[in-house]
């Protein structure tokens, strides 16, 4: 059966279900129920597209109601769910189609517990296909290399060989806010969001940590996913500004940038682990009106399958390229190797410990055409 990849993450779900129950974790020893329900929630639903349907997890023991079971999908959904660490064992139970009009679509369920005599069952509905409003999750994930992408972060930059700055600091806050979703059975979903972000550097050796520069990003981006493969077309606006302490002691020609771009990015997960990615932009409004328009962007994130400490620590990399026909296609490269802490969630969100790398044109405003190298430290929070 063809597998569907679908950004609602019910593995995530069954992740913070650990949390609350203190359970084990997803690569090794026996797990809670709630752990359970949620991984065969993303099971059901991503790879096997038995949407409608309602897992019940009991000391281990899955039950799987399916509406209008096909005799052929059993086995393969008894297979595929024996396989998740903690089951016991998997019981198919047929249930007659629900008619169309009688099934509106239903914003996916957060896991339950219902009372029984030995104790509580986790109860989740797989989500029928529909339109959702601000829905959770992202069809399209954050590019965890991108200087430039939307999330909260705070980073320590060693400048290398830098006749103005040695000492930094970046902070970063922002977010993509998913308003509309369009879910279908076997085209794909939809969905209109809003990024937002503001990017700051400071100058740690100057005598007040004088803020150097800031660049404001606002955008409408539009994305699509088929399976492990996503896809977001966006516009958006960026406007940067010097900072006051760091005009005064510097001699800086000031330039009043400012653009608007629409840029493509297509993605591809080969598995849980490996995703490329990849596109280009062009810039329609530009201040300076000199600036070349044309950009083009790929890279390469990897997650390992195995975890540390217990399911703790999750190692990863990503790799970000980026070239810009203003500074004549040469290469902007920004490399980050750490962790993942899997069982530290703030707000639904993933932190990373990240090592990082930088060598290219500078992606701080009017320092453009600046080259630059820096190496540094950052924690990061991601929505995934």
């Amino acid at each position: 059966m063809r597998r569907v990849r679908r950004m609602e993450s019910w593995a995530i779900l069954g992740l913070a279900a650990i949390l609350v129950v203190g359970g084990g974790s997803a690569i090794a020893g026996p797990t809670e129920d709630a752990y359970v329900a949620g991984y065969a929630t993303a099971v059901l639903e991503r790879q096997l597209e038995t949407t409608g349907s309602k897992v019940t997890v009991k000391d281990g023991v899955v039950t799987v109601e399916v509406r209008d079971l096909v005799s052929s999908n059993r086995e393969k959904i008894a297979a595929a769910l024996s396989k998740i660490a903690g089951v016991v064992r998997v019981e198919i139970v047929a249930v007659p189609a629900t008619p169309a009009a009688a099934a509106p679509p239903t914003a996916p369920a957060r896991p339950t517990t219902a009372p029984t005599p030995s104790g509580p069952a986790v109860e989740v509905e797989v989500p029928r296909r529909g339109i959702e409003f601000l829905p959770k999750g992202y069809l399209f994930a954050p590019l965890i290399a991108d200087p430039r992408w939307p999330h909260f972060s705070i980073t320590y930059q060693g400048f290398l060989d830098d006749p103005q700055l040695g000492n930094v600091i970046a902070v970063s806050l922002g977010e993509t806010f998913s308003l509309l979703r369009v879910n279908t059975l076997s085209a794909g979903a939809w969905e209109l969001g809003l990024q937002a972000g503001v990017f700051s550097i400071f100058d740690l050796d100057g005598p007040s940590s004088d803020l150097i520069n800031t660049d404001y990003i606002i955008a409408i981006p539009v994305t699509y996913r088929l399976r492990d493969f996503s896809a977001m077309a966006r516009v958006f606006h960026q406007s940067s500004h010097l900072g006051d302490e760091f005009l005064l002691r510097n001699r800086v020609d000031r330039i009043n940038l400012s653009y608007e771009t629409v840029d493509v990015k297509l993605s591809y997960e080969f598995t849980e682990s490996l995703r490329i990615y990849g596109g280009g932009g062009y810039s329609f409004h530009r201040e300076p009106r000199e600036l070349a328009p044309w950009s083009a962007q790929y890279g390469v994130e990897v997650r390992s399958p195995w975890t540390l400490l217990d399911g703790r620590l999750r190692p990863l990399a990503a790799l970000d390229v980026q070239h810009r026909e203003e500074n004549d296609w040469q290469t902007d490269l920004s490399l980050r190797v750490g962790i993942q802490f899997e069982k530290l969630p703030f707000f639904d969100r993933k932190l990373q410990l990240m090592l990082e790398y930088f060598n290219g044109h500078s992606p701080n405003g009017q320092f453009y055409r600046d080259k630059i190298e820096y190496l540094g430290v950052g924690l990061h929070l991601y929505l995934f």
